[in-house]
């Protein structure tokens, strides 16, 4: 039976039975404690927990899940996996016990005509909780199970609780007998490999205290609403139903194991070393193709680094196996085609999911290769010097400078036999962090401590803040925090100083979502200060760094509070050519050219977005030609307030890895042709952005590219210095404006054929200068030396030279070849030796190490050839006597 079929008879049998269908939370985890969703229940929690009304009693999903806490066990067994599914069937306060055993069995032993899993009841299995006679007489009574079929557990095994204080209860575990060729007889309690879990129903029905481990807690009371939560193992249930030994050779896995197999050459179940890569190469491109579905991209930190690090091991298994050419073009779409039946999305959108992947293992390829280097250098040293272990610092040098993941290096390390400093490591990346939050929090709060912005917002609450509806607003001062005063409790501020406010109420808007903080004045009786930027230092809570301009600034001041006008124009126009921007990107390029950030600030924008390679001309001249279609039609600009399913429901887009609270705001820009979650503020109809030029196009990082434009009269203007540039080429060439590229290409194709022609000249003269050197060799000690200091050439035009000269002298006599040229304030040097030289016990990487010190400079190379460099040009005639000295000293040994 197909792990899709499994997945489909689920939800239908419970479908069948009053079950609300839920489909799959996305694997980001909406809990900023998680990185990923880990379990079936974590969409429910709210429910199961009491912290939210469940909108169905009952329900049912297979929720996509992933764990990578044991990566580096992956592949070394057949149990660990990264990603997985998990079937469940969940009832708040609907049935219980009875219920839940009684669906359960129905599922597992039905027909699978009647659309049942189809298991032998006779070789069922289940735990209880040691004193969970309830549970254990449900399931005598309804599944018919003999005592013995029944075993009891303690808390360890049969009791579950979030590990907070809150809903705990015990379980009952399904467990289904493989037979005696798995291991011994004597149920779950015995043998945990033969008696195989499959399901796990869990009881909710305590309020829990006092929590302190998995075995240690109170039980309160009873609950008022008892709850079911099951979970049952879909890839478990496919190989027991596939007639196969482990999740690795289920349909859904299987096909990359196959075809990374013939990739490389080898056969799965030969060697052991051989058969865990392939399992790694099964298993994470798996959870790669599903991570970078649900809009996770490779990065430095939290999710992005998980996936990056499953991308990179995956092919570094594939280099490992011996296949050096890229392996992800070949492997993703067999996942793609194994997975789709289950997740039909994977295949729309899988051009830019493999865009992602293909680019992260470009970007790794390339890092391998200049990092290996490194490594095995470093390795060498290490093990030269006695101690098989590489640094903190080395290790945080390849991670830093050349992009080497500390994980590649551990593995590679383990491989070679030496052991990483991983404590210094990680210690200089703490460093490297702190560096960068306290930047962060200095851009935030100064050097203030955040602790004097919580005081003032414990003490009159959150700021009153207007940005939306009003550019004026009469305020009072609740503080001034200086950077110096104790605890920043400041003092007043008077002319020249630079201070943070906060006030009562406020219409400036604070840095955030990619727009820069308004500008503006405060102004009071006898004194005025101008804002030099808005923060928030602490949620709910607006700062106010200024400048104060004239009088003094002290607490309990009243004030008028005033954006700048024109600032917040252009800062709306920048916000809103944003939007425009990515609706533009989007029309042109597709879907997958999702927003990944963005920066604007009055008549500026910047835009990051998910793309691999460069954009054309002609994509550039479409999207500019979008954007600006889209001013013209002065589509109308609206903000609404709904919660965060109703507005992912109507298809408003969100940054991935972003974190949303439940009430968002919705910015449109023509209906649904713009409508994207921000908080930002905007003009009121998109003919306000005024003129939009893109100004760059650039990589900002493995498939992701930047676009660049300028809006309003920054549009204007930047169209209007490029008018101006283009008529004074015109001029300085005679050309009418629309004749220009023509005329400069004509010229550049005569210029390119004076470079030939000077080229064919210099290699003229070179010939001839090759002559006349040849004929000038003299003899010393048996050896024919060519010394000389041809002007004007550089390394390249020298080296050819010497080898000329070298090819006019007498085979069967040694020569050597010494030249030095200076060409731009800097000195080339050339040697080069005949074999007959060479086997005379000359070396011409000896010959430049002699000469480069007297022209201030160092060099080397093969016994045959070699070049140096100097930045003296006095030096020359030293270098060559230095040299001829070194021949005749070598030959009259």
């Amino acid at each position: 039976m197909q792990t899709a079929e499994i997945r489909r008879r689920f939800l239908e049998h419970f479908a069948s039975r009053g079950h609300t269908v839920v489909p799959s939370a996305s694997l980001v985890s909406p809990d900023p404690s998680l990185l990923f969703t880990v379990a079936g229940m974590v969409p429910f929690i709210p429910y199961l927990t009491g912290r939210e009304p469940a909108p169905y009693p009952r329900a049912t999903s297979v929720q996509k899940c992933v764990r990578t806490l044991d990566i580096e066990e992956v592949g070394k067994t057949t149990r660990h996996g990264t990603f997985f599914q998990m079937n469940g069937n969940f009832s708040f306060g609907d049935y219980f016990k009875d219920g839940a055993i009684q669906h359960a069995w129905d599922l597992i032993t039905g027909s699978v005509d009647a659309g049942g899993l189809g298991f032998d009841p006779e070789r069922i299995w289940v735990t209880v909780y040691l004193d969970d006679d309830e549970a254990a007489d449900a399931w005598r009574r309804i599944a018919g199970l003999p005592d013995e079929r029944i075993q009891r557990r303690g808390l360890k095994d049969n009791y579950w609780h979030t590990g907070q204080p809150g809903p705990g209860g015990p379980c009952s575990e399904i467990y289904y007998d493989r037979g005696p060729e798995h291991g011994p007889d004597g149920g779950p309690v015995v043998d945990e490999d033969r008696f195989l879990e499959i399901w796990n129903l869990v009881f909710m029905q305590y309020e829990l205290a006092d929590v302190r481990s998995k075995e240690e807690f109170r039980i309160v009371g009873d609950l008022p609403k008892k709850n079911i939560d099951t979970g049952m193992g879909l890839e478990r249930v496919a190989y027991l139903l596939q007639g196969v030994n482990n999740l690795y050779e289920i349909d859904e896995v299987s096909p990359v194991l196959r075809r990374a197999a013939d990739l490389a050459g080898v056969g799965y179940g030969r060697d052991h070393d051989a058969d865990v890569r392939l399992r790694v190469v099964a298993d994470h491109v798996r959870s790669s193709l599903m991570l970078i579905g649900d809009g996770v991209t490779p990065g430095n930190e939290g999710r992005g680094y998980i996936l990056r690090r499953l991308l990179r091991r995956a092919v570094r298994s594939m280099k490992l196996l011996g296949v050096d050419e890229a392996t992800l073009p070949e492997l993703l779409p067999v996942s793609r085609d194994a997975m789709k039946a289950s997740y039909p999305e994977l295949e729309t959108d899988f051009a830019r999911i493999s865009s992602v992947a293909y680019a992260e293992e470009e970007a790794f390829r390339r890092t391998l290769s200049a990092g290996t280097t490194l490594f095995d250098t470093a390795v060498a040293t290490a093990k030269r010097a006695g101690a098989p272990q590489l640094s903190g610092e080395q290790a945080f040098s390849l991670h830093d400078t050349y992009g080497f993941p500390i994980d590649v290096t551990l593995e590679m390390a383990a491989e070679q036999g030496v052991t990483v400093d991983e404590d210094g490591f990680r210690a200089l990346m703490q460093q490297q962090r702190d560096r960068a939050r306290a930047d962060a929090r200095a851009k935030k709060t100064g050097s203030v401590d955040v602790l004097a912005y919580r005081r003032l917002l414990a003490d009159h609450g959150p700021t009153d803040w207007r940005a939306y509806d009003t550019l004026r607003t009469e305020s009072r001062v609740l503080g001034v925090v200086s950077d110096l005063a104790e605890e920043g409790a400041g003092a007043p501020a008077g002319p020249g100083e630079i201070t943070r406010v906060v006030l009562d109420r406020t219409p400036f808007y604070a840095e955030s979502g990619g727009q820069v903080a308004d500008a503006g004045v405060l102004t009071w009786d006898g004194g005025r200060a101008e804002v030099l930027d808005v923060q928030r230092p602490v949620k709910g809570l607006v700062a106010h760094q200024v400048r104060v301009l004239d009088g003094e600034l002290r607490e309990g001041a009243e004030l008028v509070a005033e954006v700048d006008r024109e600032w917040r124009l252009s800062a709306c126009q920048a916000h809103s050519g944003t939007h425009v921007v990515h609706a533009a990107l989007r029309q042109v390029l597709g879907q997958q050219a999702l927003q990944s950030g963005s920066y604007n600030r009055p008549g500026y924008l910047r835009l990051d977005f998910a793309w691999q390679g460069a954009l054309t001309p002609q994509q550039r001249h479409d999207i500019e030609d979008v954007a600006n279609a889209a001013v013209r039609a002065d589509h109308r600009v609206t903000a609404s307030y709904m919660t965060l399913p109703e507005a992912q429901a109507i298809g408003a887009l969100a940054l991935f890895g972003e974190t949303y609270s439940e009430q968002v705001r919705v910015v449109e820009i023509g209906g649904p042709w713009s409508r994207e979650l921000c908080g930002g503020t905007h003009v009121r109809g998109s003919a306000q952005i005024g003129t939009l030029a893109l100004t760059g196009e650039s990589s900002v990082g493995s498939g992701s590219r930047r676009v660049e434009a300028v809006v309003g009269l920054d549009g204007f203007r930047y169209l209007a210095r490029e008018r101006d540039l283009v008529r004074q080429l015109a001029d300085l060439v005679k050309a009418p404006t629309d004749g220009l590229v023509e005329r400069v290409s004509g010229m550049l194709a005569r210029l390119r054929d004076v470079d030939k022609e000077l080229a064919e000249l210099r290699a003229q003269q070179t010939v001839a200068a090759a002559g006349e050197l040849a004929a000038g060799a003299r003899d010393v000690g048996g050896v024919a030396v060519v010394t000389g200091s041809p002007g004007g050439l550089g390394g390249g035009d020298l080296r050819t030279l010497a080898l000329d000269v070298r090819g006019r002298l007498p085979a069967d006599r040694p020569g050597v070849v010494l030249l030095a040229s200076e060409s731009g304030g800097k000195v080339a040097l050339v040697a080069a030796l005949n074999p007959a030289a060479v086997q005379r016990g000359l070396s011409a990487g000896d010959l430049v190490r002699v000469s480069a010190p007297q022209v201030g400079g160092k060099g080397g190379g093969k016994n045959d050839v070699a070049q140096g460099g100097g930045t003296d040009p006095a030096g020359i005639p030293a270098a060559l006597q230095a040299g001829e000295q070194a021949v005749a000293t070598a030959a009259g040994r």
